[in-house]
């Protein structure tokens, strides 16, 4: 599938440099008026996810997956649920182990690959009701579980999928991770890092983590470290570079067989040269690919409406496709 070669988001004035519209809606977007109804459901190992879902009574669901750190509570997913509400489509958000403002059961958080997780959302959502379509949002690490799990499913996936979307995706995490160590990244990655060991900390107090070393957490200073000392031992992965391969969409995309569209725009501060899959969006007719020239991540700020870029994007794409999955509202 060709790229889409002509992105509609266009930047405000003074705020086409990609670390302002990552970071002003995360300080000043507010949204208020979404009420979630929560529910706690067990897992496949005897642990929790909490759903905060949101209906109106559709019979379409548009199921939301946050990044790291993050939770349901965020201006992005707020905002993309309140949107499709608005439009007549439920939405339903979930919070990845220990995001939800309560530490996990188990030994083990999330990670980027976590196929399972998202799994075992979607069959908890079809027993909700009898929904006919389900579309998929991802943002961050999120979006890149979301297509690893597009990619992984294949041709088995549950027919009731009919299309997603995922925003800033770091397609190959390893790439993510190492732009994440410049100078200029250090913001993201001590706010990361400080919510990151917090977890550890609190979690070591009250369960056995004997299979890593917790003594370390002083000493890391990057996710690479992190990643080799506690998200690999602690989810079954020999080292961080085995976890990178794993669990990164990049080398799955070409199987997903869900009309796809991935959104990174050029200037995203948290995304390397390998994270814009352009050979594999021209070879896999299901995926689209979009490079607006600014964004940043997971920022694409608007003015103009009540609703940003991203939500009215989303629309687009999910619910206003031809028979063979063109985008019918590209510009």
């Amino acid at each position: 599938m060709p790229l889409v070669d002509s992105s509609t988001y266009k930047a405000p004035k003074l705020f086409k440099n990609g670390h302002i519209q990552t970071l002003y809606p995360y300080f000043f977007r507010k949204i208020d008026d979404l009420n979630y109804k929560r529910t706690r459901i067990k897992t496949h190992d005897g642990d929790f996810l909490d759903i905060d879902y949101s209906p109106v009574n559709s019979n379409k669901l548009v199921i939301l997956s946050h990044g790291l750190e993050g939770n349901s509570s965020r201006q992005y997913v707020l905002g993309m649920a309140r949107h499709f509400n608005n439009i007549g489509v439920d939405a339903l958000a979930w919070n990845m182990r220990s995001c939800s403002g309560e530490m996990n059961n188990t030994s083990r958080f999330y990670h980027a690959g976590d196929v399972e997780e998202l799994d075992c959302v979607i069959k908890y959502a079809k027993t909700l009701k009898q929904y006919e379509e389900i579309y998929l949002i991802g943002f961050s690490l999120g979006a890149n579980l979301t297509a690893r799990y597009l990619g992984d499913m294949g041709e088995a996936h549950d027919p009731l999928i009919k299309g997603s979307t995922v925003f800033s995706a770091p397609c190959c995490l390893k790439g993510s991770a190492s732009v994440l160590q410049k100078p200029m990244q250090k913001i993201y990655l001590q706010d990361f890092m400080g919510t990151m060991k917090k977890k550890l900390l609190e979690k070591s107090k009250v369960m056995d983590l004997s299979m890593v070393d917790i003594k370390k957490i002083d000493d890391v200073k990057s996710f690479f470290e992190f990643d080799t000392h506690f998200t690999a031992p602690l989810h079954g992965f020999k080292d961080a570079f085995d976890y990178y391969d794993k669990a990164s969409c990049k080398p799955v995309l070409h199987r997903i067989k869900v009309p796809t569209l991935i959104i990174n725009a050029k200037n995203d501060p948290f995304l390397s040269k390998e994270c814009y899959p352009i050979k594999e969006a021209h070879r896999n007719k299901n995926l689209f690919l979009e490079i607006p020239n600014s964004g940043g991540h997971i920022g694409f700020v608007t003015f103009k409406e009540q609703q940003y870029w991203t939500e009215l994007r989303a629309e687009r794409f999910l619910l206003h496709r031809d028979k063979k999955g063109f985008d019918l509202a590209v510009g």
